[in-house]
């Protein structure tokens, strides 16, 4: 029992002698007029914010160069908390805090959050404060900065019963996921831009007609405005930020015109069908940057004409089954950042369902057609970046005509004036980044001498005339290009 009672007494004293000590250092709080705080910034600017949704989390560091503890007499918005910008400093939020104290060559953490108020304008508006700092040396400040957007807001499911138009006069925020029911269709005006939540999906089992133009596309895209990475890596590049499109066995007559699609999870999934009807119409766009498969496509007919489909974690376009032709595309994948599992091209006439094996027919066409990516040629015939497989109880009819093949060639019957790379090939595309951002790609043809620079089949591109960016194939001095892009000088 003693030892019990001398213990607590021992530990009540250690508190006291922490107390006193803490007590103590409040009385050597430096009021040197000329010792003055710095920081890691001068304005902490934030990326453009939906209005009402809030923003992401950044921070900033406040520095105490000096050989004596200070005390900050105060850390205030400038605003009182009227602009929408909020703080956290030392582990409280407000937008008001007294006597905070920073120890000799010490720094500290503050936390800035902020929620712009929305107004009748599509235009970013520029929402502006600044943090005060009160010290001995007077007053010192750190700008703040954000961009506010207006838009309209789709939280909690919504399911389009009725034909319906989202217009381009503000962006789309889809919070949750969209439904579009068995007989309703969703029209995207020209210059749409769905930003797409964290796991948010587009589901149809009606219509989806995208109508963008090569000035104003249609752009559905993850909703994060801001960096992974300073200046390298927007999230804007990242892949996983959203879910996916999946269009139901019942849907049928979609179409996608000048349309972006990017950074989503699973990209394009077309589920199966029969193929005796057009499923799915896909021109002048790009579908990149997925997580998973890019475009996967079972028992449908499919139709894909001067589109960019590239950089998947799986499979860039994977079929299964059905009617499919693809006319002037660049399938492509040099994907970085998220390891690749297989090949940019899979074709298959079968699929698995309830670990049942299901026989599809295949007919897939490709016309001026590109298939490259990092895995490179391979050793074999058709491996490399293609993956085939089929079984003998249904038909497996594929054709290259005048295409680009990261494959090794074969003598099968199913190539027509078809170039295969080498290993000593030259990269069929343009990196943009360089070294700097090594995320960001052009998929155009790099040089004259690159593979397909004038070997596209002129039947087939008189006509295609137009590429993707609107250059004219037929008037081009080297003749019409193999894939979405004609040859340009730099």
């Amino acid at each position: 029992m003693k030892k019990a009672v001398l213990f607590i007494f021992s530990l009540l004293s250690l508190f006291l002698m922490i107390g006193v000590s803490c007590d103590g250092l409040d009385e050597h709080y430096s009021t040197n007029p000329n010792y003055r705080l710095s920081f890691s910034v001068d304005t902490l600017s934030f990326d453009t914010v939906f209005t009402t949704i809030g923003s992401a989390t950044k921070q900033f560091m406040v520095y105490n160069p000096n050989k004596e503890a200070l005390n900050i007499q105060s850390i205030m918005l400038a605003s009182g908390g009227e602009s929408g910008f909020r703080l956290n400093v030392d582990g409280r939020k407000g937008d008001y805090f007294d006597n905070v104290g920073i120890l000799a060559e010490d720094s500290m953490f503050v936390f800035v959050e902020v929620n712009v108020n929305p107004n009748d304008s599509n235009q970013p508006l520029l929402v502006e404060d600044s943090v005060v700092f009160m010290t001995n040396a007077g007053k010192q400040t750190v700008l703040l900065e954000a961009y506010g957007q207006n838009m309209h807001l789709y939280k909690g499911g919504v399911h389009i019963t009725r034909d319906t138009t989202f217009t381009a006069d503000l962006p789309h925020l889809v919070y949750d996921s969209i439904m579009i029911a068995d007989g309703a269709t969703l029209h995207l005006a020209a210059g749409a831009t769905l930003y797409m939540h964290d796991k948010a999906n587009l589901v149809v089992a009606g219509r989806l007609i995208a109508e963008g133009t090569m000035d104003k596309p249609v752009v559905i895209r993850g909703d994060r405005l801001d960096f992974v990475l300073d200046d390298i890596l927007p999230y804007d590049r990242t892949p996983g930020q959203w879910g996916g499109i999946y269009f139901k066995p019942e849907s049928y007559g979609n179409r996608l015109e000048h349309t972006i699609i990017r950074n989503g999870t699973s990209g394009i999934t077309i589920e199966a069908s029969e193929p005796k009807d057009s499923k799915l119409e896909i021109s002048n766009s790009q579908l990149t940057n997925m997580k998973e498969n890019v475009l996967t496509s079972i028992n449908s007919k499919l139709t894909v004409i001067n589109t960019e489909i590239s950089n998947a974690g799986g499979t860039v376009v994977a079929l299964a089954g059905g009617d499919c032709q693809f006319i002037h595309c660049s399938l492509v994948n040099y994907m970085r950042l998220v390891q690749r599992s297989t090949e940019c091209l899979v074709m298959a006439n079968a699929y698995m369902q309830n670990s049942e094996n299901i026989i599809v027919p295949l007919k897939a066409h490709f016309d001026n057609c590109l298939v490259d990516g990092s895995f490179g040629p391979g050793k074999n015939p058709l491996t490399g970046e293609i993956a085939l497989s089929s079984v003998d109880e249904a038909d497996f009819d594929y054709y290259f005509n005048h295409c680009v093949l990261t494959t090794v060639g074969s003598d099968n019957g199913r190539f027509e004036s078809t170039l295969f790379t080498t290993e000593d090939s030259a990269p069929l595309y343009r990196m943009t980044g360089g070294e700097a951002n090594k995320y960001q790609f052009d998929f155009r043809p790099d040089t004259v001498i690159s593979l397909g620079v004038g070997k596209a089949d002129p039947a087939v591109s008189a006509q295609y005339p137009i590429d993707r960016y609107g250059v004219n194939r037929l008037e081009s001095s080297n003749g019409p290009t193999i894939g979405a892009y004609e040859f340009v000088e730099k």
